[in-house]
């Protein structure tokens, strides 16, 4: 009767434990998927040099979504899928010459979708409502695929929707693009360029 009563102990103990556990502020997590949120200015910008001028390119024909988690107070504390395409034509710029010869470069009619996929992040509270997010991921252009590393901003706002932003730099010959040249090679455009976003996410369960 006495290794019983010890028995039911300890099983209460354990259930104790793990109702404390679940009643804690970071015990209660909720995942919910998040896309596009319509309606909003999502972009993808494009900005690089050449030895006329700076130049910049904009995608709006985009694609995306993501798993955020939150914990019982609606912290955000981790991302754990996000993914994005960007139609490679939709790239524009103020120049229709510059557009065509940069869909020739980026391989276009052959890889006609820029992706990107999250493999790990890390999310860092700056204050209420605003995170820094350290992601890594595998973006691919042209074909060709890099693992970058990316810092990006977030703001989850009063109705739950997320803004996101942030920039990155990468090099052309990286992913395999020579760098193209415009009026007989009198323009010759950068290997450097610099990726920012702006773009708004809406939980799918609740979008209309």
């Amino acid at each position: 009767m006495k290794k019983v009563q010890q028995h039911l102990g300890i099983l209460t103990s354990i259930k104790i434990a793990v109702l404390f556990i679940m009643l804690s502020p970071m015990g209660i997590m909720a995942q919910s998927v998040y896309k596009l949120a319509p309606g909003k200015n999502n972009n993808i910008k494009v900005a690089g040099t050449s030895n006329v001028h700076d130049w910049t390119m904009t995608a709006k024909d985009i694609e995306s979504t993501g798993a955020f988690k939150f914990n019982s107070r609606d912290e955000l504390i981790d991302v754990t899928s996000l993914k994005f395409t960007v139609v490679a034509k939709s790239l524009k710029s103020d120049k229709s010459s510059m557009d065509t010869r940069t869909y020739k470069s980026i391989k276009a009619d052959e890889f006609p979708k820029i992706s990107y996929q999250l493999t790990y992040a890390t999310v860092t509270m700056i204050q209420a409502n605003k995170y820094a997010i350290q992601t890594t991921g595998i973006l691919t252009i042209a074909g060709k695929t890099q693992t970058i590393s990316m810092k990006v901003m977030a703001l989850v706002n009063a109705d739950r929707s997320i803004s996101c932003h942030g920039t990155e730099k990468l090099m052309l010959t990286d992913y395999g693009i020579q760098p193209p040249s415009f009026m007989l090679g009198a323009m010759k455009v950068g290997n450097n360029l610099t990726i920012s976003f702006n773009i708004d996410y809406t939980n799918a369960a609740t979008a209309k």
